[in-house]
């Protein structure tokens, strides 16, 4: 205290009140993939996070979506087969469209490159995404939709491999993943089973020492992002669109010359070079009218369009479930907007394998019940067998809990290691754990029940501690855990009157 020299009254103001622990963000993911372009004004910011609240500014940086291609033919019984060329196929401008039609807000992208004409390069997701989005502290999940587009289980295992190691080392964040080909059925004939295949399949792609900073969705969705003027002839392979235009030919077999006439000038305009949108508006329009099997392949073209991995849409319904209740809130039992159907159908029995699998490697599951749509059906972390860490709710909320009270501790970094300071801790830390109890996310009928905080010298620091100068808290916390199995018992009793 100053010595006062000069006479006078003199106001000395003291803090009646500890420094608060104000919580941080829970939702905000980081999206890592292809972009049609990376301009910020004129810097190029691939490989650099930029953060985001809005589809809008995402087209005013990033630009808009890819346009898939797909080949034409017939197969042996006439039908027609449409095969996607991989080259043109991107996830993550759509992904953005869901993550924004579920709830999504604040959010962070990482553009690794553009969209080209060649395979997708596991080495575009290395180090130096995952740099640049270690010094930025927001983010809490990450997502890369266009993982599953890699051209080898072994190269989607790489590119996952290196945002779960991510995740692990900053500690403040979780990865939603995406199965690959998790469009096909586990049971499909011509496939491979895409959970456990004892080769390729999702549980033997993964392992990690810490699997709960992970959680995964089957199957993926279809859904309604795009509508019907959004597929068109152009989504055709060139080279393919003189063997669709036999196919629309062939239904006109015995109309009238003027007719068949008419058809062959609008494939003509359909084979030929004039692609402007009002020529190709026109002719679309023309042959979806008059021709069923034009319709036919634009709706398996819409169809191939619509299916979409969900774990873009899932960042959305998590930051949904944490605005509307709180990160302790399962994101489970919950609608997905945007989706008509999930790409599989699974019943209770099918499901108990991807719930509680031996391996504790628990797939949650995407389901569509008679009455209430689609819904979320699970909300297992990658760490099914940890009674710690089985949740997903309990890792959000634990890694809210630790950054919150870590980032309001910093204040305390050199302060005097003595019983002042500790009990100014102490009492901040309870005083943020009592408004998460009276929240919610602590489970306890009293505080005491829900929360415990100690720190001193002969509690959790020795006289050597002090001498070396840590100051060790230790902190308790009963977190919330879903009501994941809810067992009625019925019992008949006997008639009494």
């Amino acid at each position: 205290m100053p010595q006062e020299k000069t006479p006078g009254v003199y106001i000395d103001e003291k803090n009646a009140f500890p420094n608060s622990v104000v919580e941080v963000p829970t939702a905000v993911p980081a999206f890592v993939g292809y972009t049609e372009t990376a301009l910020r004004g004129t810097q190029n910011v691939t490989n650099v996070p930029v953060r985001l609240t809005s589809l809008a500014e995402f087209h005013t940086i990033y630009g808009f979506g890819p346009a898939p291609v797909y080949q034409f033919k017939l197969g042996d019984d006439g039908t027609p087969e449409l095969t996607a060329e991989e080259d043109t196929l991107f996830n993550l401008y759509n992904g953005m469209r869901l993550f924004f039609n579920n709830g999504g807000g604040p959010c962070w992208i990482v553009s690794v490159g553009s969209y080209k004409p060649e395979p997708k390069d596991p080495d575009a997701f290395g180090p130096k995404v995952w740099d640049a989005l270690s010094k930025e502290p927001e983010p809490t999940m990450i997502v890369m939709p266009d993982a599953v587009l890699m051209a080898s289980p072994a190269d989607y295992k790489n590119v996952c491999d290196a945002g779960f190691n991510h995740c692990i080392a900053m500690k403040s964040r979780v990865m939603i993943l995406d199965i690959y080909q998790g469009f096909r059925p586990r049971n499909d004939p011509d496939g491979i089973d895409v959970i456990s295949d004892p080769k390729v399949g999702f549980r033997q792609l993964f392992e990690n020492d810490k699997m709960s900073y992970g959680a995964a969705y089957y199957p993926w969705i279809n859904t309604n992002i795009f509508s019907g003027s959004d597929a068109t002839y152009l989504n055709i392979l060139k080279d393919n669109r003189a063997a669709l235009g036999a196919h629309v030919t062939d239904e006109f077999k015995g109309a009238s010359d003027s007719v068949k006439a008419g058809v062959q000038k609008l494939i003509g305009e359909m084979t030929g070079d004039d692609v402007s949108d009002a020529t190709v508006k026109r002719t679309h329009e023309a042959l979806f009218a008059i021709s069923g099997n034009y319709k036919k392949v634009m709706e398996d073209v819409l169809d191939k369009l619509n299916l979409m991995p969900p774990a873009a849409a899932m960042a959305g319904v998590y930051t949904r479930t944490d605005n509307e209740i709180g990160v302790w809130k399962a994101p489970a039992n919950t609608g997905i907007s945007s989706v008509m159907s999930p790409a599989v159908t699974i019943s209770n029995e099918e499901q108990e394998d991807l719930n509680v699998p031996l391996d504790g490697k628990a797939v949650n599951a995407i389901r569509s019940f008679l009455g209430r749509g689609v819904l979320v059906w699970g909300a297992r972390t990658l760490d099914g067998n940890s009674q710690d860490w089985r949740y997903v709710n309990v890792r959000r909320t634990m890694i809210m809990l630790e950054q919150s009270i870590a980032i309001a501790a910093e204040a305390y970094v050199f302060a005097p290691n003595d019983a002042s300071t500790w009990t100014t801790v102490r009492t901040m830390i309870e005083n943020f754990l009592n408004n998460q109890w009276k929240s919610g996310a602590l489970a306890g009928a009293t505080p005491p029940e829900a929360y415990q905080v100690d720190v001193g010298l002969g509690s959790t620091m020795t006289g050597n501690d002090i001498l070396d100068g840590y100051m060790r808290i230790t902190v308790k916390v009963a977190i919330t855990r879903p009501a994941e199995f809810i067992v009625i018992t019925f019992q008949q009793k006997m008639q009494t009157s």
